[in-house]
């Protein structure tokens, strides 16, 4: 019984602390660099990259001032292009705060779409369904996603939800498209199908929630690079960062990071934030992405 009493006591304290981990380890914001050589050769007129900065998921909270500090501070990077996938919002009064930690990078060219987290307010999940990767119901409780698009765009951004856009970016002439969020069904592939512009020197495919069947069109279309969110990296990890779960239809050895898919590369991102309901994060701290894209 004593010897009952003592593995009880030792697997509640192992739990207290691994919670108390797991909460902390929500501010342990980091940056990711990853290269990739995509470019044709002068493609870089003699410079060394051009540096993509990928963020996403950044369900912003009133008070998250570390997030705010470390997202506006990615700036020092200089990055030629920023992608943001959505899911900005965690909170209908969190607009002003995701305006504060864009800042800066809304100054330098950039693309977005959106995630459902977006458009309706998170609500409280059973820890045990998210496991089992069951998709859940939006709440359909309406954030106010117009003012912080409409703010994006006067900054200067492209909405690249069911649109093909092309524009230059320190001299690299870009082909994006992009769809709206595939988790909840809102994406509409025909709306942008097709080949990118083969005078462009790099195509990038847009989506918040990894889904195989959009993934699948972006490579079909000739899409060199697909950039997505989402999935948290799975959030609640085993050791090394191995996900249990994706919340998406990818598999769950690329819940997060570069990985090649077909002929085409995919970048999925950690993330940088969670729902206010699961503030958490377990070998899987907060991240964003600089994707250094080089000549071939």
């Amino acid at each position: 019984m004593v010897r009952v009493k003592r593995f009880m006591g030792t697997a509640g304290a192992l739990g207290v602390s691994t919670a108390a981990w797991a909460y902390a380890e929500r501010n342990n914001f980091q940056l990711r660099e990853v290269e990739l050589p995509l470019l044709a050769p002068g493609a870089l007129g003699g410079r060394d990259a051009f540096r993509i900065l990928h963020i996403s998921d950044l369900h912003m909270i009133p008070g998250q001032r570390k997030k705010v500090s470390f997202v506006s501070g990615l700036d020092a990077l200089e990055p030629d292009l920023v992608v943001n996938t959505g899911d900005n919002l965690s909170d209908e009064a969190g607009v002003p705060w995701v305006l504060d930690a864009l800042g800066p990078l809304l100054d330098r060219p950039g693309a977005f779409v959106f995630g459902t987290n977006d458009y309706w307010a998170p609500r409280p999940v059973n820890p045990l369904k998210y496991l089992t990767g069951a998709k859940r119901e939006p709440s359909y409780v309406d954030l106010p996603w117009e003012g912080m698009r409409a703010a994006f765009i006067e900054r200067g951004w492209h909405d690249a939800t069911h649109a093909r856009l092309e524009f230059k970016a320190s001299g690299v002439r870009l082909a994006i498209a992009g769809v709206d969020d595939p988790h909840h069904d809102l994406d509409d592939y025909a709306q942008v199908a097709g080949a990118p512009n083969p005078d462009a020197d790099l195509s990038l495919g847009l989506l918040h929630a990894p889904y195989r069947r959009v993934l699948d069109a972006f490579e079909a279309d000739g899409y060199q690079l697909a950039l997505a969110g989402h999935t948290h990296g799975g959030q609640i990890c085993l050791p090394g960062g191995r996900a249990i779960v994706t919340n998406a239809d990818i598999d769950r050895r690329r819940a997060s990071g570069l990985h090649r898919y077909g002929a085409m590369w995919m970048e999925v991102s950690n993330g940088l934030g969670q729902s206010k309901y699961a503030p958490v994060r377990l070998f899987c701290p907060p991240s964003a992405t600089l994707i250094r894209v080089t000549e071939r």
